[in-house]
């Protein structure tokens, strides 16, 4: 009695033991494979209709290749913002660098000022063919800050740096992109401010490889009337941003503007460029708002 006891005890652990090493292999195996069907089910589910992209200064406590995991089950084509040295990443992915940085000095040393050409055209010359070597397209700028200067100084100003660059954009068919900023809350001062002065320098410069980034949030804020803005001047537009008005957050039902609309106006246009996604995420699961966000966008 006591033996078979005994045996019985013994087959027991030694089944409870196989059980035990069977799960621990075979459950990262079974979670990798709901990860995978899941990023598969979410790619499937998008339309195709917006390109959709990411900034990666919003999601700062992921690393980039922890966001490049995340962007690529979401179905996100780009990340937004994106250096040289992290290139290497977004391409191991199949992620392209939506909108590159790291030519420029900063947001409020710009090309309206003569006195940053110099250091401007040097480093947008050193910039320009990286990008495209890279295999990427679209590589911010920005105007600067006025700093007293009339519409009128800031064109020209612009116009002089700019069109020294041109011809280097051109052969590499690069897009230098400048953001429209707000400078009623967020940047003050900040000259290309308005859609209107952005399409003027456009203008003038009269190349294909200058474009605007349309910041849906900063021109909320400083002149409204989005979508006949966009419809209005889309040739003019390489690029899009979002984030909700007011306070930046998740662009949901918080916020007042309402995103299926200006994305279908958007489509309507035949803009075939990238949607980012430039929200500051407020709740604790920044990723889910992240996902919910591109849903909303993606008419």
């Amino acid at each position: 009695m006591s033996q078979n006891t005994s045996r019985r005890s013994s087959i027991k652990k030694i089944m409870a033991g196989t059980a035990t090493i069977t799960a621990a292999s075979v459950l990262p195996a079974l979670t990798a494979c709901a990860q995978e069907q899941k990023a598969a089910e979410t790619t499937k589910k998008l339309k195709g209709n917006i390109n959709h992209a990411v900034s990666r200064w919003c999601f700062g406590h992921l690393s980039v290749e922890e966001l490049c995991k995340e962007a690529k089950a979401m179905g996100i084509k780009g990340i937004d913002l994106v250096g040289p040295e992290d290139w290497p990443m977004l391409q191991k992915y199949g992620l392209e660098s939506s909108m590159c940085n790291g030519a420029e000095i900063n947001l409020v040393d710009g090309f309206n000022d003569r006195q940053f050409h110099a250091k401007l055209i040097k480093s947008y010359s050193d910039m320009i063919p990286r990008v495209a070597k890279a295999g990427f397209k679209n590589l911010i700028c920005f105007s600067g800050n006025r700093r007293g200067k009339t519409d009128e100084e800031g064109w020209n100003n612009c116009v002089e740096g700019l069109r020294q660059l041109m011809p280097l954009a051109e052969k590499h068919n690069v897009t230098l992109v400048m953001e429209l900023l707000n400078s009623k809350v967020d940047h003050k001062d900040y000259q290309c401010s308005k859609t209107a002065w952005g399409v003027e320098l456009a203008k003038r410069l009269g190349s294909e490889n200058f474009k605007l980034l349309y910041d849906i949030y900063h021109m909320q804020i400083d002149e409204g009337d989005v979508i006949r803005t966009i419809r209005n001047s889309h040739p003019y537009i390489a690029h899009y941003h979002t984030a909700g008005v007011p306070g930046r957050n998740e662009i949901d039902e918080t916020q007042e503007l309402y995103y299926p609309a200006i994305m279908k106006a958007i489509v309507e246009t035949g803009f075939k460029g990238f949607v980012a996604q430039e929200f500051v995420p407020k709740r604790d699961d920044k990723l889910a708002s992240l996902r919910q966000s591109i849903e909303i966008c993606d008419v």
